[in-house]
């Protein structure tokens, strides 16, 4: 699946040689790029939407790629996150592959491993975010849910008729077909199965 070519990769680090050089090597791959100076900087302006991949160095003055990378974890969503470390830093770095960074990559590194390893960041995003997507929309539908249709929804998810359901709430078969349709309605599928495929995507329990 090819990467998105809108998203831009962000690169923070206090370097300003390495980010220049960071910057020239991914526009030869055609890859567009945002260098930051510091954890500040990327924060004063950062939306999830505008990143594909983010190359944060470990130290750095102020805010160290660990720190932000917490903050950035804050988010609805954090895309995928690459460390730059130097040897000494490296346990750093495998703490934080613990806490759900994508990778890290020690200096000097080969500019081909570098440029592999954002590209497969990049994918990934892709896969990701769409199933952050998925699932956001489908809790947003949700919400728009009444208590009563929520309690109808979960016994129509588990196979209950209609007539069940009105036994099951003490309500008449009528107004199980009413919140039935606008169940439907809302969460924009046509039948009951429909709507467990939907919530089973998006990673959702009824």
């Amino acid at each position: 699946m090819p990467a998105n070519p809108d998203r831009r990769i962000a690169i923070v680090d206090d370097d300003d040689a390495l980010r220049d050089a960071l910057s020239w090597l991914f526009s030869t791959r055609n890859l567009p790029v945002s260098t930051y100076a510091s954890a500040e900087e990327l924060l004063a302006a950062y939306r999830p939407e505008d990143f594909g991949c983010l190359v944060l160095d470990v130290r750095m003055p102020g805010m160290g790629g660990q720190e932000l990378f917490e903050q950035l974890k804050t988010f609805s969503y954090c895309p995928p996150v690459i460390f730059l470390t130097g040897h000494g830093d490296v346990p750093m770095a495998v703490a934080a592959l613990k806490e759900g960074a994508a990778d890290f990559i020690e200096k000097p590194f080969s500019d081909n491993d570098m440029v592999d390893l954002v590209e497969r960041c990049l994918n990934d995003d892709q896969t990701r975010r769409g199933e952050w997507q998925t699932r956001t929309t489908v809790s947003q539908r949700l919400t728009q849910l009444t208590p009563r249709e929520r309690e109808v929804m979960k016994l129509i998810l588990t196979g209950r008729l209609n007539k069940q359901i009105a036994d099951d709430l003490s309500i008449s078969m009528k107004t199980v077909e009413v919140h039935r349709a606008r169940i439907l309605e809302k969460m924009q599928v046509k039948t009951a199965m429909e709507l467990a495929a939907l919530l089973r995507e998006a990673g959702i329990e009824g």
